[in-house]
């Protein structure tokens, strides 16, 4: 499950609320029938939160770290294990101070998962990280899903979000503004475009009948079509019948993207 929006959105706060470290002004907030609120509700020992920013004592080690954190759960994760995972192996005895911005990404990405939570709350996953790391969190949280636990992401990444969640709800001004899940949303953010350099003159124009087309330019010799799902085969077919060929052909539908312009940039209007 995905969480979009811009910066000032209302994501972190939130996720601050269903993780119980705001109380919220209105509203019902319940984790696997918990309130994350009352004390001793004992959803620390269902729910793991990454924040944004990693703040521990500057030279508490990440082996120590993951030890401690691992003390206050019945079934922890090894902390091996997780060290290993996350690329911490060479620094498991290194200062937290000493770690780079991305070092402490991942061993805040790494407490958060080594009580074997059922919840997981991740703000900014992969922010700083590098393209290896990235995708090495990906496919463990993937395997993570796999097992059953429930993922909630916060990301300014579509990319992030396309991956890794099968629902998405997109937040601005304080309120969701746009949910579904996250092909769904895709498909309804934009158009199909078709682009092509044609092998014979043509001219745009004629395209404009075809079943979807919105529109049809060129520029350059390269001719752009958009429309609805039926466009490509629309145009592949039309071409045919005249006897053109297509030449750099490139089709590309409606991404998560385009669905969160357009529901941000509709809020605003």
């Amino acid at each position: 499950m995905g969480v979009l929006g811009p910066n000032g959105a209302g994501k972190t706060t939130a996720v601050e609320c269903i993780g119980g470290l705001r109380v919220p002004d209105g509203g019902r907030v319940r984790i696997a029938g918990i309130d994350p609120t009352a004390k001793d509700s004992g959803v620390r020992h269902i729910l793991g939160m990454q924040l944004q920013q990693c703040r521990l004592p500057a030279k508490i080690t990440p082996a120590e770290a993951l030890d401690l954190f691992a003390a206050f759960y019945p079934n922890p994760r090894r902390s091996s294990e997780l060290l290993k995972r996350f690329g911490l192996s060479r620094q498991a005895n290194q200062r937290f101070e000493n770690l780079s911005g991305g070092q402490q990404q991942r061993l805040s990405i790494a407490l958060a998962l080594v009580g074997r939570p059922k919840v997981a709350i991740l703000d900014e996953l992969t922010t700083g990280l590098d393209p290896a790391a990235r995708r090495n969190i990906w496919t463990f949280l993937e395997g993570l899903a796999g097992e059953g636990m429930t993922i909630l992401l916060v990301t300014h990444s579509m990319e992030e979000a396309a991956h890794l969640c099968d629902r998405v709800y997109i937040i601005d001004d304080g309120r969701v503004v746009a949910s579904g899940r996250t092909e769904e949303l895709a498909t309804g953010g934009g158009s199909q475009s078709v682009t092509f350099v044609p092998s014979a003159p043509l001219d745009p124009a004629d395209l404009l009948t075809l079943p979807g087309v919105t529109s049809a330019t060129i520029e350059n010799h390269r001719v752009t079509v958009l429309g609805d799902s039926a466009t490509p085969q629309a145009v592949l077919a039309e071409l045919i019948t005249r006897g053109i060929t297509a030449e750099q052909l490139r089709i590309t539908g409606p991404t998560l993207d385009d669905a969160y312009l357009h529901a941000t940039q509709e809020n605003r209007s």
